[in-house]
């Protein structure tokens, strides 16, 4: 299947490892123009090397950041037709360490980039009649569990994105969630637990995951490349959920 692909201008945040390196790198792999994002310079243009894209280095939990990510993208590649909103703050994994300023913070991690990225990238997408946008959220924005904040935000990404997504139908622009379970990569926050207390992670896998194992970045990478290709343009304002059967809620959005 062609998928549309070839030659779009992509911008992905939290782009250099994880789920955000994986979709950068699918993306690139159908042929798509790829800007990654991150704090780090040095990690930004390593990967942006490796798959042919651009790299850049921000800090877009500020507006500043955001429209500087915008102008640099636009300039180089032109219109931003696919946005991944990946970026994602986790915060602490209890209530109890929990304060109103975690809160905050977490939010200006997830939901306020988001937002703001895809008020930049909007009416480049509706002049062209075409884009696509995906947030990352998580099961745990969509029932209870992981860390409180990062849920609350997650949650409040889906949320944002169902609301968007009534004001972009029928103009060739479709925003779409979604929700990954437990996937594991090198650095990531299961790893460091599988290192931590291997004996917890394997009592986690065998009472918590159907599947017996985590799920993979290129599990969730292969959905959204599908999400944003041009033959699913009828797929807009949904939450899809790649979870290996983990979640225990019956998901609606």
């Amino acid at each position: 299947m062609d998928l549309g692909l070839q030659g779009k201008v992509a911008l992905v945040t939290g782009a250099t490892r994880g789920i955000g390196l994986g979709i950068s790198q699918a993306l690139a792999k159908e042929g798509a123009r790829v800007a990654v994002v991150a704090r780090t310079l040095g990690d930004v243009q390593r990967v942006a090397q490796t798959i042919g894209g651009m790299g850049v280095a921000a800090d877009i939990t500020t507006e500043h950041g955001c429209r500087d990510v915008h102008h640099r993208v636009v300039e180089r590649l032109g219109p931003v037709e696919i946005l991944i909103n990946n970026l994602g703050l986790r915060g602490p994994r209890t209530w109890a360490e929990t304060e109103v300023d975690d809160i905050i913070h977490v939010a200006r991690g997830n939901l306020f980039p988001a937002a703001a990225l895809t008020d930049l990238v909007m009416p480049g997408m509706f002049e062209a009649g075409w884009g696509r946008i995906i947030v990352v959220a998580s099961i745990f924005g969509l029932e209870s569990g992981g860390a409180p904040a990062y849920s609350v935000a997650k949650a409040a990404e889906i949320e944002w994105m169902k609301t968007m997504a009534s004001r972009v139908s029928g103009s060739g622009v479709t925003i779409n969630a979604i929700a990954p379970g437990a996937i594991l990569f090198e650095g990531g926050s299961w790893h460091r637990r599988m290192i931590d207390d291997p004996v917890a992670i394997d009592k986690f896998v065998e009472s918590e995951l159907p599947a017996k194992r985590f799920g993979s970045v290129t599990e969730v990478a292969s959905v959204v490349t599908f999400i944003v290709s041009a033959p699913a343009s009828g797929l807009n304002g949904s939450c899809w959920v790649v979870d290996g059967a983990q979640s225990r809620a019956v998901h609606l959005v």
